[in-house]
């Protein structure tokens, strides 16, 4: 160094230097980290989960249901999504033969009044001369949702309503996108269909294609009018229509509750397509379907009100209905007409658990379920507390409600977080869609939450936008830390759900969903897995557990007591996010049990992480980020953890229940062995 180097220089260097050296040391002090975690076990301090803690909420949206959860394999079944006048589009119907061959187009002549919309083909070929039909024939077909799926040896149902003045001789055909291989084929022969007349036939499959499509077609000269064509799988779920690997990716998550149909799918961008129930009830043929002008796509509605009570009680969940309130994006009705929308309502909820000898009840048993369904909960609305005339029109919905029904516990859009609602409610409901680091701060959002007035459920959550990608483990971890919230704040919130549920990869319609789905396979996000988590906690003792302080930005813990009920153990489960970049040693102590209470053996970690924060799941590789679990070794009251970077960490210790202190005491239950 130069001896004339100013003074000042020489500081500046130094303190540079001596800055280097400290960072350096407060890395390894965060890298190599050790947190403490303190457990009371005992149950003075101990708070009840809900049992409805943790759910799903169903929302169409993305073709959801419409190509995904409902099993349909035909779209547009009815023609009627090209709208009420003629000629109209068919897609994504196409014709088999050129213009000089047959001729398709639309009438407004089915037998079904709430469906008026008949598909004509008038056939010109024939056997022979002058016009001889292809060796295959010509016709129509229909390639589904994207592709149908037609799987070696299974067996599918086409059901189909036909008319002709001549007698008719149809193939009916499921083929394979590869050489349009013939997979399955069936015979359509009858001699008088001069009145709409109705077809069934069982079609086996020869062959497996994901992307096979059904046809329709016949070498005979003539006019054949056909309506309402659809094809299902027999094995859809207890055969109650459900895609049988989409239902059991919901069925593990072992949901408390089940919320439906929407969103903004009840709400519609115009009333005129919002989500009406009447409509969506009775035989599949009458039903008339509707465009979802908000996730811009025509549902046939197969999948309706009744299906949406019968998937959660196949599921083991509470149904949650939210119903149109009068309110969409772009309209809505006054309070002071609001009336006919609160009668509507009303038979919605006596559609569901009114007598099979009432007017709705008995359509329900009609329907095959006398029984009534366990409705407990319906929501006014979705995000609409804001909108014109909603406070008004809110509490005619709720004071019908509670006088007709005065056990069912009412949901208001209005958020009662901050301060308490200004009208009576049982529920309030909660949205956040953010980054992740507001998610995961969002964990403490509750804790200052008013105790004394309507709990919240906090319906729609996920972390979006860049953080998210189309399904990121940055995404889970931080949508894990705000669960652990709310489960420590479970005096005050009651449900949660993420969203949206479903997407199917074709029509990806929000970003990013929990389980990706095609017409053949599907996989969970690192969203989805993270739940999975949680779904022990319902119904669970959450015990009182404390993480040494400064570590709030980074560290999120809670500790519950569930009791797994197909071998009745008891277990103690740990859940730990860590949000930081590197990796923790946390030290649990356990207070509140006898000691060795805990087996040296059939203690389990299950870890959720990866190398990157932005890894995701794909179906090239479905399942690069889930829950990976390990037996634990030397485990007891007083023990240490290894938290990977950006994981989340659960750690189930099983405990003999009669070795928990009582509450108020310092006494032990002791085992009688």
């Amino acid at each position: 160094m130069d001896a004339n180097t100013p003074l000042s220089h020489i500081l500046l260097l130094l303190f540079i230097l001596l800055s280097a050296i400290c960072q350096s040391s407060a890395s390894r002090i965060e890298a190599n980290q050790t947190v403490a975690l303190f457990i009371n076990a005992s149950e003075a301090s101990a708070k009840e989960i809900p049992k409805t803690m943790f759910g799903i909420f169903f929302e169409e949206i993305n073709h959801a249901g419409a190509g995904g959860l409902w099993a349909e394999l035909v779209c547009n079944r009815g023609f009627e999504a090209g709208g009420s006048n003629t000629p109209s589009n068919i897609d994504p119907w196409s014709v088999i033969g050129d213009d000089s061959l047959v001729i398709v187009s639309t009438e407004r002549s089915s037998c079904f009044d709430r469906n008026k919309i008949a598909l004509r083909m008038e056939v010109l070929c024939d056997h022979g001369v002058p016009e001889t039909c292809p060796a295959g024939g010509v016709g129509i077909f229909n390639p589904g949702f994207w592709g149908m799926n037609i799987e070696l040896g299974k067996t599918y149902k086409l059901v189909l309503y036909v008319r002709a003045s001549q007698s008719v001789n149809i193939t009916a055909s499921l083929v394979g996108s590869i050489e349009l291989k013939t997979l399955a084929t069936a015979n359509i022969i009858a001699s008088d269909v001069s009145n709409w007349t109705k077809m069934e036939v069982l079609m086996q499959a020869k062959g497996t294609s994901a992307s096979s499509r059904l046809q329709l077609t016949t070498t005979s000269k003539g006019v054949i009018w056909f309506d309402q064509v659809s094809l299902m799988p027999v094995d859809t779920y207890k055969g109650h229509g459900f895609r049988k690997d989409l239902f059991k990716m919901l069925k593990d998550l072992s949901p408390g509750f089940l919320r439906f149909p929407g969103g903004c799918f009840v709400e519609g961008d115009w009333l005129r397509n919002a989500f009406r129930w009447k409509e969506t009830i009775g035989p599949w043929e009458e039903r008339p379907g509707h465009f979802g002008d908000v996730w811009d796509y025509w549902t046939d509605e197969g999948l309706g009100h009744f299906e949406f009570l019968q998937l959660a009680e196949d599921l083991g969940a509470l149904p949650i209905w939210v119903f149109n309130n009068g309110i969409s994006h772009n309209d809505h009705v006054d309070t002071s007409a609001i009336l006919p929308f609160v009668h509507e309502i009303l038979d919605g909820i006596e559609f569901a658990r009114g007598s099979p000898k009432s007017k709705w009840g008995s359509v329900r048993a009609s329907m095959g379920h006398p029984e009534p369904f366990d409705l407990r909960y319906v929501a006014v609305g979705n995000e609409d507390c804001e909108r014109q005339d909603y406070n008004g029109s809110y509490l005619k919905f709720y004071d019908a409600i509670s006088h007709t029904y005065p056990d069912i516990k009412v949901i208001s859009n209005c958020d009662g977080s901050s301060e308490l609602l200004h009208h009576p409610a049982h529920y309030y409901d909660y949205h956040i869609y953010q980054n992740a680091k507001i998610v995961f701060g969002a964990a403490r959002k509750f804790d200052k939450a008013p105790r004394g007035g309507p709990k919240a459920f906090v319906s729609e959550y996920a972390v979006t936008g860049d953080d998210a990608g189309k399904g990121s483990l940055l995404a889970a971890l931080a949508e894990a830390g705000f669960l652990i919230g709310l489960e420590r704040n479970c005096d005050v919130v009651e449900m949660a759900s993420y969203a949206p549920l479903f997407v199917n990869t074709n029509d990806r319609r929000w970003n990013p969903d929990a389980i990706v789905f095609d017409s053949s396979k599907a996989y969970g996000t690192p969203s989805y897995w993270m739940q999975h988590f949680f779904k022990e906690s319902n119904g669970a003792t959450l015990l009182n557990a404390t993480l040494q302080a400064g570590v709030e930005s980074s560290l999120i813990a809670s500790v519950v007591m569930w009791t797994n009920t197909e071998d009745n153990i008891k277990y103690l489960r740990v859940k730990v996010v860590n949000f930081g970049i590197n990796s923790v040693t946390l030290q649990i102590s356990i207070d509140g049990l006898e000691l060795n209470s805990i087996p040296s053996q059939g203690s389990i970690k299950t870890e959720l992480t990866s190398t990157d924060y932005m890894d995701e799941n794909s179906f090239e590789h479905p399942d690069k980020i889930v829950p990976i679990n390990s037996l634990l070794e030397d485990v007891a009251e007083e023990m240490d953890i290894v938290l990977s970077p950006r994981s989340l960490t659960s750690i189930d210790l099983p405990i003999n229940p009669n070795n928990i202190r009582i509450v108020g005491s310092d006494s032990v239950l002791r085992s009688s062995h």
